[in-house]
């Protein structure tokens, strides 16, 4: 695998074990304050117009946030993972990502994915908010640390494809390089608005809470708030000053007294605090047949009775108020979804509002990774729906605009199931048949879910064939049914 940078004499290797579990970024993992310094360096990235626009096009991180969560932090695992190999094909696949991703923005400007000062400035920012991080909980890193997690930081953008000499070789040189994008180079996006202050205020249950709407957005609406202010506080004065954010009374005190709160939870007995174990707990559907679910389950069935309480003590509506439809029609409705539902929770994966190509690259993005595909089996996957969105725009775009609304959608209601979206289940069906033998038996159907899904399905048959797959996979996509094994991956948050 090529890299942006050599290695020379007395600096770490590429993928040598200081870079791995080992590294300092590795220690952050289960830290509890990294998860406010995530979120502060989501901002910073998002505030940069190249980082912004890609978002913008190509992003889930609104319409399915715990989806993206969970996607980050497993690469991010992976990246650091013991073994090189894994840290390699990792780094290639998200390359990969990334080269299909460009355009312009709003404004017209030009945007690439593979922009090398943008990547070094995800980097970078990521960094600077680690430092941060230790900072204001009252535990700053010393120098030797500091200079130590910089060389490892700028290794993990070479292993990325990446050009470390768009960082400074000496960390004295890096706070200038910081100081100078946060001034001349950030902006008041639309991206960092949405994480901000949309993001907070609309975040979606996850699965684990999805049945408990009230009690989620009573604890929504004191949380979210906070969140928002804290992350406010903690940005650069430069950059809070030229995007106008406000300066909330108190937020730097409650800013303070939250980093050193959660610090004070590292101190914890080991094991105590696992972000793999609560990220993966936040995504289980109660009725998942992972056998971590049973635990979810009863969490579930105890939420939905505080959520009860809590609607008879207070004035907070349930959010599935807002359907107008009657009760005995949501009834009928059971294991279905209508073409509104349909559109909202699965087409349009970027909740934009439209369907268009990145829509579809988000879900065979998402396929891809669940499943690990490597090439050529990814690019088969994204050239099927690429082909299945041309078949779409060609049969509902009635404006022209290149793209298909919701009402477009829903005055058409299509079947889906033509030629291309058939060539996306039959790419699924060689993905999963591993051995080349033209059926699907019965370990391989399991692993399938079991590792993209989450799901363990009782297979009753010795074998899977291809026609019985490719109609499973259509039921979900033409047929709009709800409790499929595909819903955890497409429609969830």
């Amino acid at each position: 695998m090529t890299t942006g940078t050599t290695t020379t004499a007395g600096e770490t290797p590429l993928f040598g074990p200081e870079f791995g579990p080992e590294s300092e970024f590795r220690t952050f993992f289960d830290d509890p304050r990294w998860a406010l310094a995530m979120i502060r360096a989501t901002v910073l990235e998002a505030a940069h117009p190249q980082i912004a626009a890609a978002l913008a096009d190509n992003s889930t991180f609104v319409a399915h946030p715990w989806r993206r969560l969970r996607n980050t932090f497993l690469s991010t695992r992976r990246m650091f993972d013991a073994d090189p190999a894994v840290r390699e094909r990792e780094a290639a696949r998200l390359n990969r990502l990334h080269a299909r991703m460009s355009g312009s923005d709003s404004r017209g400007r030009a945007y690439d994915a593979m922009d090398r000062a943008s990547r070094a400035w995800v980097v970078a920012a990521l960094f600077e908010s680690a430092v941060t991080m230790c900072r204001l909980s009252g535990q700053p890193l010393d120098q030797d640390t500091m200079e130590r997690m910089y060389a490892q930081y700028r290794h993990f953008l070479a292993a990325l494809e990446g050009d470390a000499g768009e960082l400074p070789e000496q960390l004295h040189d890096f706070w200038g390089y910081f100081d100078g994008v946060v001034e001349n180079e950030l902006e008041n996006t639309e991206a960092a608005r949405i994480i901000l202050y949309r993001l907070f205020d609309h975040l979606p249950a996850p699965a684990l809470l999805a049945g408990a709407p009230t009690l989620w957005a009573a604890g929504r609406a004191v949380v979210g708030p906070l969140l928002g202010a804290i992350t406010v506080a903690s940005l650069p004065e430069p950059y809070r000053r030229k995007a106008g954010l406000p300066e909330t009374p108190g937020a730097p005190t409650l800013m303070q007294g939250a980093y050193l709160a959660t610090g004070l939870a590292r101190f914890l007995p080991k094991g105590w605090i696992d972000a793999e174990t609560i990220i993966e707990a936040l995504s289980l559907s109660p009725d998942s047949d992972d056998p971590r679910a049973r635990t979810v389950t009863t969490l579930h069935t105890s939420m939905k009775r505080a959520s009860a309480l809590l609607r008879l003590l207070t004035p907070l509506s349930d959010e599935t108020s807002r359907d107008p439809a009657p009760a005995a029609t949501r009834a009928t409705r059971e294991g279905q979804r209508s073409a509104e539902e349909f559109f909202r929770q699965v087409l349009d994966q970027t909740g934009d509002g439209h369907l268009d190509w990145p829509d579809l690259a988000a879900m065979a993005r998402e396929l891809a990774t669940r499943l690990d595909l490597g090439e050529p089996e990814e690019t088969r996957l994204y050239d099927a729906f690429a082909a299945w969105w041309r078949e779409l725009q060609a049969t509902l775009d009635t404006d022209g605009d290149g793209r298909v609304s919701a009402d477009e959608y829903a005055a058409a209601v299509p079947s889906l199931a033509g030629p291309a979206l058939i060539r996306v289940a039959e790419v699924l069906f060689d993905a999963t048949d591993k051995d080349g033998s033209g059926t699907i038996d019965a370990d391989e159907h399991r692993t399938l879910f079991r590792t993209a899904f989450h799901r363990d399905l009782t297979t009753t048959n010795a074998t899977y064939g291809r026609s019985a797959f490719v109609g499973e996979f259509l039921a979900f996509m033409s047929g709009r049914r709800t409790n499929t094994p595909y819903d955890p991956l497409l429609a969830d948050a």
